[in-house]
């Protein structure tokens, strides 16, 4: 991995958030987030890795988790660094992540929120947004635009990831082909082994889901459970396909998959 390229924040080793938890003040139930079956006054979700990967179906919620978390560290629902805020937010912008934040507790040690909030239907968005800031301030832009689309989303996190800091990765496989998803596991397990960095992910990847030593949770409706990767329907599914692609394609179509 990169050197370091600025002071480090601390000596001490990631997970820096170690704990989040519902406020005692939390209103709860209603409308969504604040109805999401998973969430009750007894929520709570440890950081005891520097990798924490979650996964789930869609619709349990993962992503408005990843963005309550990132929100309670100061990053806009769009994604960016700190003070960005790169998208037109009077158009339809979900802060369902946002809202969250608010029922929400974070607890530190130490308190480290320099860092990242990555997603891929944002990337775009925000690589503009970088590449103006820097003609702005007379630097040279970053121009990660320049490159495809999988080569600039793995040159964004290795430039990026080699800080000290906390990452939220919401995704990150969209525009990822398999080999470029292999690219970000060797980052990830780089961060996951020097513990240089806190890194928070949701995805379907399996590949992604494999980083040695990483916590692997399953978000469901009632709640985050430990997981190995194994025991994921994602790669149950994806293994049954590889297995036998016919058999597996005439039973989806029949809707017995």
């Amino acid at each position: 991995m990169a050197a370091m390229r600025k002071t480090r924040l601390t000596n001490l080793p990631a997970p820096y958030l170690k704990r989040l938890s519902v406020r005692e003040d939390a209103s709860l139930g209603g409308d969504y987030p604040f109805n999401l079956p998973w969430l009750d006054g007894d929520f709570s979700l440890d950081f005891l890795t520097p990798v924490t990967i979650i996964v789930g179906e869609n619709g349990t919620g993962k992503s408005t988790l990843i963005e309550a978390v990132a929100a309670l560290c100061g990053y806009d629902e769009a994604g960016g660094g700190k003070g960005y805020r790169p998208l037109d937010h009077s158009r339809a912008v979900d802060r369902s992540g946002a809202l969250l934040a608010s029922a929400l507790r974070a607890s530190w040690l130490p308190k480290v929120t320099a860092g990242w909030f990555f997603r891929a239907e944002s990337f775009f968005s925000v690589a503009r947004f970088l590449d103006e800031a820097a003609r702005d301030a007379n630097a040279a832009p970053p121009d990660f635009l320049s490159w495809s689309h999988g080569e600039g989303f793995v040159r964004f996190f290795e430039e990026r990831m080699s800080r000290q800091g906390i990452y939220f990765l919401d995704e990150p496989e969209s525009a990822l082909s398999p080999k470029r998803q292999l690219e970000l596991l060797r980052l990830l397990h780089e961060i996951q082994t020097a513990a240089s960095a806190q890194i928070i992910m949701a995805t379907h990847s399996p590949i992604l889901m494999a980083v040695p030593g990483a916590r692997l949770l399953e978000i469901t409706r009632g709640g985050l459970a430990e997981t190995e990767l194994r025991q994921t329907r994602h790669f149950r599914l994806y293994q049954d396909f590889t297995s036998d692609p016919e058999d597996f394609i005439t039973r989806a179509l029949r809707d017995e998959v």
